[in-house]
């Protein structure tokens, strides 16, 4: 049951190099082609006259060239004159030869395709598509279908991939792919596969063009709802291989819980009980545990990974705990070392900073077991990383790390599966949790613990910043500490760095009398650590910081917090960061410190932060104003790959996909692995095999 493996050198015009081309967008066979479909279309199969140009809108015109002439300004360009019976346009070529400007000579009959600009002698066509008409020619249409905007490849233009996908279309009368979904299984209307990949390749001149723009149309939700069915199967695949593995069964352990539980100085909540006991439980069983554990910040997932950990320690395994930056990991090593050491555990600590002898230490001890659990960033990925028995990986803010490195640590197992619990305060929406992790059972934390107070989020324009330093100075001389954060569009460490380091001069000398301080990516590990410790510590009372702080910093007597330009950030980031206030007793606020004049999308994002409290809410939301790849993160790169769904569009079909892939992993095992090689042609891309 296959695609057939009829390679694309078959092809006409396809030699070894251009295969080698088409390799790198994941073509080989010719089928590979028919599931490489359009990004968008354009319509060519009308002439427009030149008096209907839209300014900003494809067309095709055709006219009488009146004049061709080469134009000296800031940049030299061929400027032509087109002329129909309807009026005239400029075309104009930055790029050109003589033997161009002789071909568009006075006189000479032409079509074009481009987009209308505004120039500087009215609309304007930049470097149309252009072809030479015979005098007395008809102007009938320029194509019969929709033109096909292909995803392409450096070396490879769209004509090329036209005419191959072309020939893909011709070869599928004879060759049609087979139909792996039962129609018993297909939403309604069911479009037969051959069908649908014929009409989107090559759609009719009245195809609905807005609805094809919105992915909305009966052959594209077709090839959605399989393309989605094989990403979900090939999750699904990848945990029946983990778990097919085998993992050490961690026999429940009461007294270490109530050990532990003793050490803290707060009341577990019924919520962390509850997960906790799911856990426990999944530990126990002699397969690996791969459970997502989300919860809104403060919530208290840390603790509830410590109960975990702790079962494993005791059962003679070690544990490692991942973090996506150096100040979570520091504040996972500071709780962990709080909670467990009094217990006899020996905990250690290994970023990529490390360096020498006392890194090789740490490896050695590692390496014998004497070392039971490490806290780390991404550095404990490294080869040179040997674990004696690893039990448990712990990996937090899974988002941050993308599914290949999560993936990595089943190798520093020996032989044995570590058990993965995956911690999120990112709460991921239903819908994206149904594709995303698929291969993960999920836990969600839906409790505050006692104490915890709502952080009231106010919007202030930018024209108020001498009133907002005022507010942090009142609120300072009443033994109140702040946040101020700092956010650039650039991505540069060393730009957000110069940014916060402006802003932390300008504050300083506002707030004579009160200690400020700085905090930003491009400090040591060690300075970091003394900022916080003295902000902690109440020796600082406004730190000024960077995003670096969004995630793992506990200071409850912080109760104000400033986020300049918040419109840059997503929903999901800012309220993380605002979760680093509302951890005491006092009151707390947020004060969202926006640029004018605002666009319509960021005061809705701003409106959903002020008006909510609640991270799954503020999750959805987030989904719906800026779609999935923005939620989860560009390092999904399996999710973002995908080449018809839309997770946003079709999330409607996620339920019915999850019941097909329930239905054919117990009833077909066959057509599974067909339909995951003909989605995702180098096979379970998320396993790394």
């Amino acid at each position: 049951m296959s695609d057939g493996p009829l390679s694309v050198e078959a092809l006409r015009g396809v030699g070894p190099a251009l295969a080698a081309k088409l390799a790198r967008l994941d073509i080989t066979r010719v089928s590979d082609l028919l599931f490489h479909l359009p990004l968008r279309y354009q319509d060519r199969t009308r002439i427009t006259p030149i008096a209907a140009l839209q300014l900003g809108l494809e067309a095709v015109v055709e006219g009488e060239v009146r004049a061709a002439d080469i134009v000296l300004g800031r940049r030299r360009s061929l400027v032509v004159r087109l002329q129909d019976h309807t009026g005239t346009v400029t075309l104009r070529f930055f790029y050109f030869n003589a033997a161009q400007k002789q071909a568009l000579a006075a006189g000479t009959r032409v079509r074009c395709f481009g987009e209308a600009r505004r120039g500087a002698s009215g609309l304007e066509l930049y470097h149309p598509e252009y072809r030479v008409v015979a005098a007395g020619a008809e102007p009938v249409a320029s194509e019969a279908r929709l033109t096909p905007i292909y995803p392409a490849t450096e070396g490879i233009s769209q004509m090329a991939l036209r005419k191959l996908c072309a020939q893909a279309v011709a070869w599928l009368a004879d060759h049609a792919p087979p139909e792996l979904v039962p129609a018993a299984l297909l939403p309604a209307p069911a479009v037969a596969l051959a069908d649908a990949l014929r009409y989107l390749h090559q759609p009719p001149p009245d195809a609905p063009l807005a609805v094809l723009r919105e992915g909305r149309h009966p052959c594209q939700l077709r090839l959605a709802f399989e393309e989605l069915l094989a990403h979900n199967l090939s999750l699904h695949r990848l945990r029946s291989q983990i778990q097919a593995s085998g993992a050490p069964p961690i026999p429940e352990d009461s007294a270490a819980r109530q050990a532990l539980a003793a050490q803290l100085p707060f009341a577990l909540t019924a919520a962390q009980r509850r997960v906790g006991a799911e856990i426990a439980a999944d530990l126990a069983r002699p397969r690996p545990m791969l459970r997502l554990v989300q919860g809104d910040v403060g919530s208290g997932k840390t603790v509830v990974a410590a109960l975990a950990a702790l079962q494993v320690l005791r059962a003679g395994y070690q544990v490692a705990v991942m973090a996506p930056t150096e100040i979570l990991a520091e504040q996972h090593l500071a709780s962990f070392s709080l909670w467990l050491e009094p217990l006899g555990v020996r905990v250690g600590w290994l970023t990529g900073r490390q360096k020498g002898s006392a890194r090789n230490a740490l490896l050695a001890a590692l390496a014998s077991g004497e070392l039971q659990l490490v806290v780390g960033t991404h550095a404990l990925f490294q080869e040179a990383v040997e674990f004696a028995a690893l039990g448990l990986a712990i990996i937090d803010e899974q988002h941050r790390f993308g599914v290949h490195q999560r993936l990595a640590l089943r190798e520093k197992g020996k032989g044995l599966t570590p058990h993965q619990l995956i911690m999120t305060a990112t709460p991921i929406p239903r819908t994206l949790a149904m594709s995303a992790y698929a291969d993960l059972d999920t836990s969600v934390i839906d409790e505050l613990p006692p104490g915890r107070q709502p952080v009231a989020t106010a919007a202030v324009d930018n024209q108020r910043r001498p009133q907002v330093v005022e507010r942090i100075r009142a609120a300072c001389l009443e033994g109140r500490q702040a946040y101020w954060v700092c956010t650039l569009i650039e991505e540069s460490e060393s730009l957000q760095a110069q940014a916060a380091e402006a802003t932390c001069e300008a504050l300083a000398e506002s707030l004579p009398g009160l200690t400020v301080g700085l905090v930003h990516g491009r400090l040591s590990a060690r300075d970091k650590a003394a900022v916080m410790a003295r902000f902690k510590a109440g020796e600082i009372q406004l730190l000024v910081a960077t995003t670096v702080i969004e995630v793992g910093v506990d200071v409850p007597n912080a109760s104000l917090m400033v986020i300049e330009n918040p419109e840059r950030l997503g929903l999901a980031q800012l309220h993380q960061l605002r979760g680093r206030v509302g951890r005491g007793s006092a009151a707390s606020h947020c004060l969202l410190l926006y640029q004018t004049p605002l666009s319509r999308l960021a005061r809705q994002r701003l409106q959903v932060l002020r008006d909510s409290n609640d991270g799954f809410f503020i999750a959805e939301q987030d989904l719906l104003l800026r779609g999935p790849g923005e939620v989860l993160g560009t390092r999904q790169t399996g999710l973002m790959s995908l080449r018809v769904a839309d997770l946003e569009r079709h999330a409607d079909l996620l339920p019915a996909v999850q019941d097909a892939a329930g239905a054919l992993m117990t009833g077909d095992p066959r057509r599974v692995d067909a339909l995951i090689r003909r989605w995702l042609p180098q096979g379970e891309r998320y396993a790394g095999v």
